[in-house]
This record gives structure tokens, C-alpha cells and sequence, in this order.
């Protein structure tokens, strides 16, 4: 027995969910071990960038990559280095069109995040050094970014 307080079915309702995660892509240099494994007293300068692209796959599907660039450099040079691709593809149902780009370019990546961040960690550690713990990101100030990108003049809409 349903029941129906007049609003949208349960089918009806706006859905999300996570079909597969993986690894598309992954590197980790340490060029100068067991040199840049030594105690320093300063500590290194860490670069990172972050990119999100999507790709449609079907009506309902799409792979969102989640792309993380970084290293560490000190006194003398290179420490360490990573790229990492981090990839999922998400199933969204009932979503409006206005809203399908901000559900892809922000809770797709806001899902990947705590997956990529741990590989990382975790490698940097495998590397020798203390596991690098990235600071949550702000998918909706690089969704804005990119948006102001896109429209004429530089400047995003409110």
C-alpha cells in the first residue's frame, strides 16, 4: 500500500549516486632520496592544483575526474612530487537542467575529495615523508571561478 501526501514520488525525486570510483591516472616522484628524506629545519614549500572535468557518458551518467598536481620543495630542490586522476561515475536522476552543472562540478567532486586525499597521504608517507594532509577544498568557489572564466568580461554572475 502507497500512500501519497500530493507531492513528487519517491521516483520522482532528484537522485545521485555513485556507480564506480577509481584511479584513472598516478604518479609519485622522490627524485633525491635518500637526500630529501633528511630532517630540515625549515619546512617545505607545497604547491597544489586542482581541476574537476566531466564527461557525459549517457542520459543519466557521467565521469567526474577529479585532477590533483603537487609537490614539496625545499633548500635543495625537488622533494616530492604527484599527479593524481581520481575519477567517478555518478548516476543523476530528476535533477533540473539549470542545476545539473553545479550537482557535477561541485557534490560529484565534494564526493571524490576524502578518496583522492587519503591515496595521497598515504603515498606521500609510502615516500618517506609525513603523509600529506590536504585541506578540504571549496568546490564551490572553483565552480564559480570557472565560471566567471567562461562568461564575457571575466566576471561571474550572482
Amino acid at each position: 500500500m502507497t500512500t501519497s501526501n500530493g507531492g513528487p514520488s519517491a521516483d520522482m525525486q532528484p537522485q545521485l549516486s555513485v556507480v564506480a570510483q577509481y584511479i584513472k591516472d598516478f604518479s609519485f616522484e622522490n627524485p633525491n632520496s635518500p637526500q630529501s628524506l633528511a630532517p630540515t629545519e625549515e619546512p617545505p614549500q607545497i604547491g597544489i592544483q586542482i581541476n574537476v572535468n566531466a564527461q557525459p557518458l549517457s542520459e543519466t551518467d557521467v565521469e567526474v575526474s577529479l585532477q590533483l598536481e603537487g609537490k614539496a620543495e625545499g633548500k635543495a630542490g625537488l622533494l616530492f612530487g604527484f599527479e593524481l586522476e581520481f575519477a567517478g561515475v555518478f548516476r543523476i536522476r530528476n535533477v533540473p537542467p539549470e542545476s545539473l552543472n553545479a550537482i557535477v562540478l561541485i557534490e560529484c567532486p565534494r564526493l571524490l575529495f576524502p578518496f583522492a586525499r587519503e591515496i595521497i597521504a598515504t603515498t606521500v608517507r609510502n615516500g618517506g615523508f609525513p603523509p600529506l594532509l590536504l585541506e578540504p577544498i571549496d568546490f564551490v568557489a572553483l565552480y564559480r571561478q570557472k565560471l566567471a572564466q567562461l562568461q564575457p568580461g571575466g566576471q561571474a554572475m550572482a
